[in-house]
């Protein structure tokens, strides 16, 4: 492996035009926060607020040095966006940053993050990089940075990326030009018709499914996978709108489709994220179908054709305990990580584990992919209620009883009190008291978002009054001690 960046200026080599171009637009200093720019799913904020275009710039040219340093392949990267307002603009700009390491750029355009991931996995790409903030709001967006395997960028290298960007440290690197850009949309048809490939012709015969794609980065492309394969499909909130990209739609809010499941008596219906990464399901009553179910009962499926090594399944400290407990009643293996795809990614590849994914609906499977993608485990979903000739509210009804799990978050503006939740004492107190009262009956998770300012409170018991009580003893200690 190459050497990682030095702090020496003196060791880049760059021709005439490329040194006036980096020297205008990449050695500026930004004013950035104290927090590091990384979270649990890459660079993520307000748009105009931490995240803007020279910001942009600069996370494009230092992830194509990185890129540069670290990868063998020399192929190109490549660039894909949602359908917020500002993701075009911040697609420009890194990719000019991209271009300023030398580097060429592939644009897909409007299409989801697993299509991306896909994209670089099956070309000799050196990484890819996708504009999205994933279920945030309209105004918030973000920039994912892929490896050269289609995986999230490691942990390592996103810090070499933050160490160039903050201190204009240089690497030992010669950049001899400008890279290009090339505008390549229909590379997004070998995703969709990927996806379909495990899949028999018409395998979703005589189905009704209704899908939200919340305004995003599915529209069009998941109604028309679905009807290729048979399915009758009722599509909602289906074209691109930046300015209601989420917005009481989507993984995020699933009244819509709920109720367009009950009246048009549909199997099931799924809902999908901004970037359709993840996606939640709907049974054919109504009732919300989340991660912790969609893996257990693809788990069980799994297991059945012998196709689970260890029969293991990797989640998140968010999954329920009454999923984990039934699991392993049953014979089967259970790990929990840290919040975040990337965490469950690299303990499944980890243990060799071949499912795994959150709650929140992002569900890897390595048997179909290296990435999260909710159309792919929509489309499983789907086949294994048509196969079995089961529908989905049997299967959750057979499956597992979730303990009561309450979940609140809460809005910590201040920065400073943002970054340092963990040193406030009395919610320490508060924290170490409800455990104490909980034991073995429940659990108590608490921590700070990695994707906007909030603080995450979780609160799970046998008994529902039990977790109510402490949740509203966490919530008022914080709004107290870190939101006024």
């Amino acid at each position: 492996m190459a050497s990682p960046i030095v702090r020496n200026q003196s060791n880049i080599s760059l021709n005439p035009t490329v040194n006036n171009f980096t020297n205008n637009l990449l050695w500026d200093k930004l004013n950035l926060p104290k927090t590091p720019l990384f979270g649990t799913d890459g660079i993520r904020g307000k748009v105009g607020d931490i995240l803007d275009v020279p910001l942009a710039l600069q996370i494009g040219f230092w992830t194509g040095v990185v890129l540069n340093i670290h990868t063998s392949d020399i192929g190109p990267v490549i660039l894909g966006q949602d359908s917020r307002n500002s993701s075009g603009v911040l697609a420009m700009a890194l990719s000019a940053g991209l271009k300023a390491a030398g580097l060429e750029v592939w644009y897909l355009g409007l299409c989801p993050t697993p299509c991306v991931a896909y994209l670089i996995n099956q070309t000799n790409a050196m990484g890819g990089a996708m504009i999205s903030a994933s279920h945030n709001p309209p105004e918030d967006n973000g920039i994912k940075i892929f490896g050269s395997n289609g995986t999230k960028l490691n942990q390592l290298l996103q810090a070499e990326i933050e160490t160039g960007i903050r201190e204009n440290v240089c690497p030992t690197i010669t950049i001899s030009g400008l890279g290009k850009c090339y505008t390549r949309p229909e590379l997004i048809k070998n995703y969709s018709e990927a996806i379909k490939v495990p899949f028999s012709t018409n395998q979703l015969q005589g189905m009704k499914i209704v899908l939200d794609v919340a305004w995003g980065a599915s529209v069009g492309l998941a109604s028309s996978v679905f009807e290729s394969m048979g399915a009758k499909v009722i599509c909602l909130h289906n074209s691109a709108d930046g300015n209601r990209i989420n917005v009481g739609c989507g993984s995020t809010d699933l009244d819509i489709l709920q109720a367009s499941v009950k009246q048009n008596e549909a199997d099931l219906g799924f809902a999908f994220d901004g970037d359709a990464d993840r996606v939640l399901a709907v049974d054919n009553q109504g009732r919300e179908v989340n991660g912790d179910y969609i893996l257990y009962i693809w788990g069980n499926y799994l297991r059945q054709k012998q196709k689970l090594p260890n029969n293991l399944i990797i989640s998140t400290v968010m999954a329920n305990l009454g999923f984990e407990k039934v699991w392993k009643k049953n014979g089967g293996n259970f790990i929990r990580t840290k919040v975040g795809d990337q965490h469950v990614q690299a303990e499944m590849l980890n243990t060799g584990s071949m499912l795994g994914g959150e709650q929140s609906g992002h569900i890897l499977c390595h048997h179909y992919g290296i990435a999260g993608d909710g159309l792919l485990t929509a489309l499983h979903v789907s086949s294994l209620v048509n196969e079995s000739g089961v529908s989905l509210s049997e299967m959750v009804d057979k499956s597992f009883q979730t303990y009561p799990q309450l979940l609140r978050n809460i809005r910590v503006e201040d920065k400073s009190k943002f970054a340092n939740w963990q040193e406030c004492q009395p919610l320490q107190m508060v924290i170490a008291s409800a455990k104490n009262a909980i034991g073995d009956r429940g659990r108590i998770l608490v921590r700070a978002s990695g994707t906007e300012p909030c603080i995450r409170v979780m609160v799970e018991a046998e008994v529902a009054e039990l977790a109510q009580k402490w949740l509203n003893k966490l919530v008022v200690i914080i709004q107290k001690e870190l939101s006024d």
